[in-house]
């Protein structure tokens, strides 16, 4: 059994989704952080840095923090999602990366300047909307012809997945980038990612991009 200390972001969702996916037994624990559940002495005692999520494995003791070195821990503890060698692990590390050190870090920050604080500083709102762009530019560059970002599906796109699903927030219209579109809806379906996304509550359907008036096989597209 694991126990996941989480909240409603997509550092969160990603864990939770992780775990759907992997299919291992966990409990989760919501962590508010509107109340400032993370300076609390008892999660302190988990997580120093009042982070979240974190994870407690109980078949071996191990506390573990960090998104990206969590669903490194349960591909390799599970065999699953993730090459054991070679040139297709480090693919799929290269993007799990990317994530943790490029894409979480400027969408985070769009989403403070663009939605939560629109006006509070032009250049920065100027700043994190051009890089925001060019990340989901190079996002549409790799995906153009691919099902996933590093071959089959991978901990590489459960990392990705959930910041994308804040297209709204950080004033993105997915239609203007097809290959993320596509791949974004195909992970969509998955019915593990709709389990985590509900985690560690129900706050709504997950986004989807508006119809493409000129695709009829979009038509039947609904809020999942």
């Amino acid at each position: 059994m694991i126990d996941l200390y989480t909240w409603i972001t997509p550092n969160g969702l990603k864990t939770s989704i992780a775990l759907e996916e992997f299919g291992w037994p966990y409990q989760a624990h919501a962590i508010d952080l509107t109340k400032g559940e993370q300076f609390s002495d008892s999660f302190r005692k988990i997580s120093a840095g009042s982070k979240i999520p974190a994870i407690v494995d109980h078949s071996n003791g191990l506390i573990l923090l960090e998104s990206g070195a969590i669903l490194t821990y349960l591909a390799e503890k599970t065999g699953r999602f993730l090459p054991t060698s070679g040139a297709e692990r480090y693919a799929v590390l290269e993007w799990v990366f990317w994530q943790v050190g490029s894409l979480g870090p400027t969408l985070g920050h769009a989403h403070y300047f663009l939605t939560y604080h629109p006006d509070a500083a032009p250049a920065a709102s100027a700043l994190f909307t051009q890089e925001t762009k060019r990340l989901y530019e190079k996002l549409e560059l790799h995906l153009t012809g691919k099902d996933y970002l590093a071959g089959d599906y991978s901990i590489a796109d459960m990392s990705v997945w959930p910041w994308v699903s804040r297209f709204e927030r950080h004033k993105i219209n997915l239609n203007d980038y097809s290959a993320v579109r596509r791949w974004y809806l195909k992970i969509a379906q998955r019915e593990a990612v709709q389990r985590g996304y509900r985690v560690p509550f129900f706050t709504g359907d997950i986004p989807l991009p508006l119809p493409l008036t000129h695709d009829t096989s979009e038509h039947s597209e609904e809020r999942l």
